[in-house]
């Protein structure tokens, strides 16, 4: 079970969330989030991390200048895009930069699948289909973080009538109590996890996610 710990923003935090070596750490840079991160302290906390775990770099709405830009200063190799962007901005990510690796959020709501599959379909068109898909909670007027979690029995039903042709991570309120449900109802290639192992918004604990990580790959 891959698992991905997000939302990292300080040098120590990144160093404890190492130690319990999960497959990838999250930085965010979508300046509203609690969990926002500023390009000079992410390039710090790349270099704590060990190459083993991948960095991936989080973007909402943002310009593909902006991301392209960013990852460079930080040697980041992964991007999450998390907002409402499309396959034509993928297509130039891939474009432009050929060795980066994406992942493509989706809100998972009353619409099912349908609007992620096209949006597929029209990444496999322009030969930019990503890594992995994320499917999050579906909130209205957020993009995630909220802590609500993903209608699970739902998405298993519509992911048998629809499978996907990337792999999934799921995300949404995951925490190491309900984790394995989860998992055993989903059946996701990823976790993803953010406020579930915080003790306040935006700071990690280094127990909680020390237990995640034990729930997830337990119940992989």
């Amino acid at each position: 079970m891959w698992v991905k710990i997000c939302g990292v923003r300080d040098e120590a935090t990144a160093e404890f969330v190492s130690a319990a070596a999960p497959d990838a750490i999250g930085l965010n840079f979508h300046p509203p989030s609690p969990r926002c991160v500023e390009v000079e302290t992410a390039a710090r906390i790349v270099r704590v991390v060990p190459k083993s775990i991948a960095i991936v770099g989080v973007f909402v709405n943002a310009s593909a200048d902006d991301v392209l830009e960013t990852c460079a200063a930080c040697g980041i190799e992964w991007i999450q895009l998390h907002g409402d962007e499309r396959p034509p901005l993928l297509a130039e990510l891939k474009r432009r930069r050929p060795d980066l690796r994406l992942i493509r959020a989706f809100r998972f709501g009353a619409d099912g699948l349908a609007p992620l599959v096209a949006d597929l379909d029209e990444c496999a068109r322009l030969d930019a289909v990503p890594e992995a898909c994320l499917i999050d909670a579906h909130v209205p007027g957020s993009y995630g973080g909220t802590g609500r979690t993903v209608a699970w029995d739902a998405l298993a039903g519509a992911l048998a009538a629809q499978p996907l042709p990337a792999r999934l991570i799921l995300a949404g309120g995951l925490t190491a109590e309900n984790v394995a449900d989860s998992i055993a109802a989903v059946r996701p290639w990823g976790v993803d996890v953010a406020g579930g192992v915080e003790s306040s918004p935006g700071v990690k604990d280094a127990d909680r996610v020390t237990r995640f990580l034990a729930a997830a790959r337990g119940a992989s």
